[in-house]
């Protein structure tokens, strides 16, 4: 329990919008800065995978279905070719908002602005 407390990292929409918007701007990302996106949108993954099974958002059939595809992106490593990372960054952004638009809708989370 101690080691989860330690490697908790508090929710920050703002910074979940900033990544976000990094993924799914029509310019890509610098190449170098995709391993450093990917692995904060890999946190945003999780945390919003931990807000929904606590809050049960589960139940809901919408929620379900992008919380599985957040496991699934989460758990894939990002390609070593460029433009396949950044198509890999931009599935990742997708789920990211799709997940927060979703937890916000079925009241798990406040809207974030």
């Amino acid at each position: 329990m101690l080691d989860r407390l330690r490697g908790w990292t508090a929710f920050d929409g703002g910074a979940l919008l900033d990544d976000v918007a990094a993924a799914l701007d029509d310019v890509p990302p610098p190449e170098e800065d995709t391993e450093e996106i990917a692995g904060r949108l890999r946190g945003h993954l999780g945390r919003l995978v931990t807000i929904a099974v606590a809050t049960e958002a589960e139940q809901d059939a919408a929620a379900a279905r992008l919380i599985e595809h957040a496991r699934t992106l989460r758990a894939d490593d990002l390609p070593g070719d460029y433009r396949k990372a950044v198509g890999h960054l931009r599935r990742m952004g997708w789920i990211v908002n799709e997940l927060l638009d979703r937890l916000v809708a079925v009241r798990c989370l406040k809207e974030v602005a």
